[in-house]
Parts: structure tokens; sequence; C-alpha cells
């Protein structure tokens, strides 16, 4: 059974790339945003209102939340999980860079994220939905959206307590070749390693203070850029190895961010370089219909495996779940998400 699920496994994989892909997240085949909406970080729906009314449906039980041990080389889920390949037990896994430690918080579901942390009542309501997960940005100077007044410790032990897991986004200096005209002036200046362990060492004392523990993902949001350019490449990759590091250092998880055509091919090559200190954790963005979190094209299939990646499939797209509309990015993810106290 195992060895017929694997052929299928492949021949899917084989034929989802020789299709290939019709809309990329910062491609010029992806949806431009709108004059309000920003790639990565999309502005809150008209209903994200404390005064959200509650649902009138009782929501169905959430699952609790499952801790994991660190993945070993070769290892395979214990059970079948959709959209999670089953990896034959000979199947060895590539050094990514970094491993999950053993108090990693892996979540494998549907997330969003928006560009305000919603509000408590929207949250209740969207129990209503298919998510799990939401992302929220909790620091950085390249934030769209630095005022997050309902981002508070309270808010992620409530939203906890509810059945709710979190996405920590840190949206920092951007690459020099950095694409979108509203990130120009938060560019990498000066010594790109000390900056990127400055901000490593700033997300985790956000972090903290919000109430998220050791062993937390936080996810360096790097926007769209040009990586082909290689002194600009150079000085973005020895920025994010050093965030990666004070992220690491202080017992937290590193994850990254980005397109796929951009970041995320970027990363991908220099693991197979075997470059170290890469993030333990991938979020790439590519744009299309449905969740693909194992046939992305510039990513070996077995890299950042098992529960180490996130899918943003569709972004500024507007849902109701509850009574309350939110304008969201979707998310599949199998990854770790943060730990609250």
């Amino acid at each position: 059974m195992m060895i017929r699920r694997w052929l299928a496994l492949a021949v899917a994989v084989a034929s989802a790339a020789s299709a290939g892909v019709t809309a990329a997240y910062g491609d010029s085949a992806a949806p431009p945003p709108s004059s309000e909406q920003v790639r990565g970080e999309v502005a809150p729906g008209p209903s994200e209102a404390d005064s959200a009314p509650e649902p009138s449906l009782r929501p169905r039980p959430l699952p609790a939340s499952e801790g994991r041990q660190a993945p070993q080389p070769g290892a395979v889920p214990a059970q079948p999980v959709p959209g999670v390949p089953e990896f034959p037990p000979s199947w060895q896994f590539p050094e990514t860079g970094q491993e999950l430690p053993a108090e990693a918080k892996v979540f494998r579901g549907k997330a969003f994220d928006t560009c305000h942390a919603p509000s408590m009542g929207v949250l209740r309501n969207w129990r209503a939905s298919d998510y799990r997960a939401v992302g929220v940005y909790f620091g950085g100077r390249g934030r769209a959206c630095p005022n997050q007044p309902n981002l508070t410790p309270e808010y992620l032990t409530e939203g906890d307590r509810i059945g709710w897991n979190f996405l920590p986004i840190y949206v920092g200096s951007q690459s020099p070749c950095v694409i979108a005209s509203n990130k120009q002036n938060v560019r990498i200046t000066g010594d790109p390693v000390e900056r990127g362990a400055a901000e490593g060492a700033d997300a985790v004392d956000r972090a903290a203070a919000l109430g998220m523990e050791r062993g937390s993902a936080l996810y360096l949001d790097m926007e769209a850029y040009d990586h082909r350019k290689a002194d600009c490449a150079a000085t973005t990759l020895a920025f994010v190895r050093a965030w990666n590091r004070a992220v690491t250092d202080s017992g937290y998880v590193p994850g990254f961010y980005s397109s796929a055509s951009s970041g995320i091919s970027h990363l991908e090559s220099e693991r197979r370089a075997g470059t170290t200190d890469l993030p333990a954790a991938i979020w790439f963005a590519r744009w299309q219909q449905q969740p693909d979190l194992w046939g992305e094209p510039v990513l070996d299939r077995a890299a950042w495996a098992p529960d180490a990646r996130i899918h943003q499939y569709a972004g500024n797209v507007t849902e109701t779940h509850g009574g309350s509309t939110l304008t969201i990015d979707r998310n599949q993810v199998s990854a770790p998400v943060a730990r609250i106290g």
C-alpha cells in the first residue's frame, strides 16, 4: 500500500510540474494589489471591529494543537495527514541548515493573514470557518500596519485558549533590490550582518514581550527582490543568516517568508550549495487556485520537510464567517507556530 501511494504521489507531482503554475505571488502573472493593499500585508476588512456579534451557530470543536519532536533524517509522520505526503521509509531528507527543536509546536491546516490582527470578536466568529491559524505582524520597521491595537499578550492568550494558532511575522529591513515601491525606504543599510543580528534580537524581544515562549516560530518577511543581482543577493543572504542566528541563539525557530520566484528560489539554491544558518521553516507565496505544499517547482520535494512549509496560495480575497468579513491571504500550513505562555 505504501509503495502504491508513493508511486501515485510521484506521478501527481510530475504532472503538476509539467503543467506549470499559472499565477505567481510577486510575478507579473499574479493579480496586482489595489492601492490600499501591499504584497503579503492585506488591508483589514470593514467588519474587523471589537463590536462584532457573537456567532449564532455553535462552532464545531477545535482540535488540540500537537507538539512534536524534532524530525530526524528519514523520519515518516506517524499518521497520514491531508496535504502532507507519506514518504517511504527509505526517503532521506536533505539538510536545510536548521532543524526544528523538540519543543516546536507544529500546526497542520488552513491559516489566513491580514494586515491588522483581527479583533477577538472576529476570531470568535471565524471559528465557524475552516481556518485554525492566523498570521500576525508583530514587529519590524517595514510593516505596512505598524499600529496593532489588538495584538497584546492577553489577546494571544485568549486566542490560544479558544483554539487559534498564531504565525508571527516580522517585516524588517528589506533587500537592497526589493521590487515593491513602498519598501524602498526600508532597504538594508550598513553592515548586513550587524543589521540582521540586531533585528533578530528585536524580533525575539518583541515576541517574548507578547508572551511567545521559546520554541515559537518567528517568520522574517522578505518581499520580492531581484536575487539575480549577485551583490544584492549576497547582502540579503548575509542579513537573513544573521537574523536566523540571533533568533536561534535565543531559543526561537527562524522562519522565512518570500515569493517563490525570488527569496524562496534564492534560499533553495543556497541550501543546495550547502550554506548554513538557513531558516528552519519557509513560507512561500505563489498564488493559484489550490494549495500545494509539496509541488512547488523551485523547491526540492524533500527540502524543508515534513513539517516546515507554508504555501500562501491566494491573496487579497474577501471572506465572511460568523457575520464578520475580512480581506485576507489564504495559506496551507504544515509548519511550526507560536507557543503561547
